[in-house]
């Protein structure tokens, strides 16, 4: 099952995040009152339809037995009034015919993170009572995580 857990403190914006065991740190740029201490929200979406897409089409390669030496893709969310899109970009490298690259682009289209965030889906929220013991067992495990990833001491975990 896919789950993640998000905490954040009193430190403007940064979210302490266990996705499925992996600590990441999210954040605001500074434009937003954020430290950009790690991505932020809509950058984590686009990361995980960027590895989605590189990974299927992988896969796909792989058990098709095609000559790709790598795949790159890069993406922009675009917010024009109330239109949003993304936009992505693939580039292959390896000896492909044009027939290949269009199954390749296909393919794309229909990864399982592409697919969920064409038709969208529904969100159920839930607010549960308060519980600082819950909260605290979480914050250590992730401010263990953290400093075993991100050290204090170490100035390059803060981007300027």
């Amino acid at each position: 099952m896919t789950q993640a857990h998000a905490t954040i403190g009193s430190a403007h914006y940064a979210v302490r995040i266990d996705a499925n065991g992996h600590a990441i740190v999210a954040d605001e740029p500074r434009s937003n009152g954020g430290a950009n201490v790690g991505p932020a929200p809509y950058d984590l979406l686009l990361a995980s339809l960027a590895a989605c897409t590189t990974i299927t089409l992988r896969m796909y390669a792989d058990r098709k037995e095609w000559n790709v030496a790598s795949i790159s893709v890069d993406l922009r969310f675009i917010r024009e009034g109330k239109d949003e899109r993304i936009e992505r970009k693939i580039a292959l490298e390896g000896a492909l015919n044009d027939e290949q690259r269009a199954r390749m682009a296909d393919i794309a289209e229909r990864t399982p993170v592409t697919l969920t965030l064409k038709k969208g889906l529904p969100i159920h929220t839930e607010l549960m009572p308060a519980n600082g013991s819950i909260a605290l067992n979480v914050e250590a495990r992730l401010d263990e995580a953290l400093n075993e990833t991100f050290p204090a001491s170490d100035p390059t975990s803060i981007t300027p």
